[in-house]
Parts: structure tokens; sequence; C-alpha cells
């Protein structure tokens, strides 16, 4: 099927008529008209009559010049008017949501307990490498990053750009924003994120990654669940720490964090979301599992109507017959 995407275009096709018809006017009351180059052809044609028309042999009649010079318009014109060919539509499914994740960076993740192989890497470390390969899976869906400590930052907003967000994600250090952990205004910037994006409204989810307790930040973590629950926004929360690590920081007097799990479950169970308690890193990268597995959802079909252009047929017709008619001038000039 072919169609035109701008078809009102066609009214420029009687331009060189109107401009004929207003001519002598422009002429009479500005002193200086508007030139158009076949206005001598247009007289001599007013002035000839058929009779000498048809007598002149070996020149082309101005009646065909008159011809040629308004199909050349046309062709001009045609262009303009954007002519496309529709093709076979294409279905597709479409996957994905707005995931946005929110994650904890306080000092308190930098405790290692966590084993990698025959080595203890801290808390930081393995969520970098676990939420690194879950962002990396997620191709059809559009993710977000808010870091938090003392105050909580969007690193990154909804975007089909994981390579970004790997990025971030690998360079963010803990302490960077702050030593204490703000879980209510983190999840208080996640909750205005999401309803600002302009799209998947019924299809937001959260994850919220944190070792510690809200001990900080202007509001309350009751009052971020209450927010949660109107906003119909699912939410997994992830508690990460070992209670056997604990006791070994506590006796050796290592700063470590108290994680609220009864906050953490009651937010989850307020957003039809769950919550997650993890130990180790075998744990961690399981829970990641679950989600995406949880988070996989088929959107109705769409189609794309793929389109051709076809614009530069007319535009290359006009170009040949330009040549051809320069080329008859020259050898008429010649003979």
């Amino acid at each position: 099927m072919i169609t035109f995407l701008y078809p009102y275009a066609i009214i420029l096709l009687f331009l060189p008529f109107i401009l004929r018809a207003i001519f002598p006017l422009a002429k009479n009351h500005q002193g200086a008209a508007i030139k158009i180059p076949f206005i001598k052809d247009l007289k001599k044609i007013q002035h000839m009559s058929a009779q000498s028309v048809l007598s002149q042999r070996g020149q082309v009649s101005d009646f065909l010049r008159l011809f040629f010079l308004f199909l050349l318009w046309f062709l001009i014109v045609l262009a303009l008017m954007r002519p496309i060919q529709l093709l076979d539509p294409v279905r597709f499914e479409s996957k994905g949501r707005d995931i946005l994740m929110i994650t904890d960076i306080s000092t308190s993740m930098l405790e290692e307990d966590f084993k990698y192989q025959t080595r203890r890497i801290s808390r930081l470390d393995a969520v970098k490498a676990v939420v690194s390969d879950f962002t990396k899976k997620r191709l059809n869906d559009r993710m977000g990053l808010i870091l938090f400590g003392t105050r909580a930052y969007l690193q990154a907003p909804l975007t089909f750009d994981k390579v970004a967000i790997v990025d971030i994600l690998s360079l963010m250090k803990a302490g960077m924003a702050g030593q204490s952990t703000a879980i209510g205004d983190a999840l208080g910037l996640g909750l205005k994120t999401l309803k600002e994006a302009k799209t998947n409204k019924n299809n937001q989810v959260i994850i919220l990654l944190t070792d510690g307790e809200n001990n900080d930040g202007s509001m309350s973590l009751p009052e971020a669940i209450h927010l949660s629950k109107t906003q119909d926004v699912k939410i997994y929360t992830i508690g990460v720490g070992s209670p056997a690590f604990s006791i070994a920081s506590a006796f050796f007097g290592v700063q470590n964090s108290n994680l609220d799990e009864k906050s953490l479950k009651e937010l989850a169970s307020q957003t039809k979301g769950q919550y997650f308690k993890v130990t180790s890193l075998n744990q961690l990268i399981a829970v990641y599992k679950k989600i995406d597995a949880l988070e996989e959802q088929n959107f109705d079909q769409n189609y794309i109507y793929p389109q051709k252009e076809l614009y530069f047929i007319p535009l290359l017709l006009a170009l040949v017959l330009t040549l051809v008619a320069l080329l008859f001038e020259r050898l008429k000039k010649v003979s």
C-alpha cells in the first residue's frame, strides 16, 4: 500500500497558476514583480497562434515547454508529499517492567561477612557483582538506581541503558552517601521517581536492599510504608548480613548495623512483594534469580509497521527530465 505523509502539500501544485494570476497586480502596485523563469514562454504562447506553433519545425513548441515545466513542478510537489510504501505489519511481544533498585551504601556495607571461594568479601562487593549480573539480564526492562546512606541520591533514572547502570554499580563505594541509613528518604525518592515515570504505571517494582535500620532522614519508615501502599508499587526487600559475623564484630568492637527485619517484612507485605534475608553470597544470588523469575511478564502483543520511503523516485525522474531538456537545448544550439 502506498500513501503520503504530507498529502496536503498537493496544494503547492497550483502555486505557478496563482503566481501567474497575481503577477500583473504585483507589477502595477509594487513596481517590481516576482520573476518567473518561464514567463517569456507564457507570453509567447498568448500571442502565438496555433498555426505559427505548428509551423515551427525542429523546435520544441511553447506548449510542450509549458507542459514540461508543469510536469517538473508536479514531480517536485509529489516528492514533498513524502510518498511511502507500507509493508506488512510485524508482530512482537513486549516484556518488561520499570525496576528501581534502591541500594544501601552506608559504611556498614563494608562488613566482610560474605565468602567467595576461599576468601571473605564485603557485603558491598557481593552486591556489586550480583546486582550487575541481574541488571544485564533484564534486557527489556527500564531500570533505575538509587544509592543511599545518610542521604539518598538518584544515580540513574529509569533507562534502557544497562551499561550505564553497571558502570555506576562498579564505581559505588561505601560511605560516599554518608555513614548512617536513611531508608525512609530513599524509599520516598524512589516512589517519587516512579510516580513521574511516563509508562508502565501498573508494572513498577522496587528492590530495596539494606543491612541496617532507618536511623536518619526526614521520613520515618512507617510513613514510607504508608506511602508505598497508596502508590500501588510492588516492593521486594532484602536484608543483608550474617548473624555469626555480627557476634564477632561486637566481640572485637567493630561497628555493625542492626537489621530492622520487622519493618522490611511489613513493607514487603503491604506492597504485595516479598522479604528475603541474605547471609551469604549464594543466598544473594538465589534471591535475585527468584525476583528475576517472579517479575517475568508478557504484555499485550504490539505491531510495528515498516515503511519504505519513495520520495526519491519523483526526484530522480525530475532530475532525468531536466538533464534531457538541457541536452536537447544544447543539441539545438549546435545544429
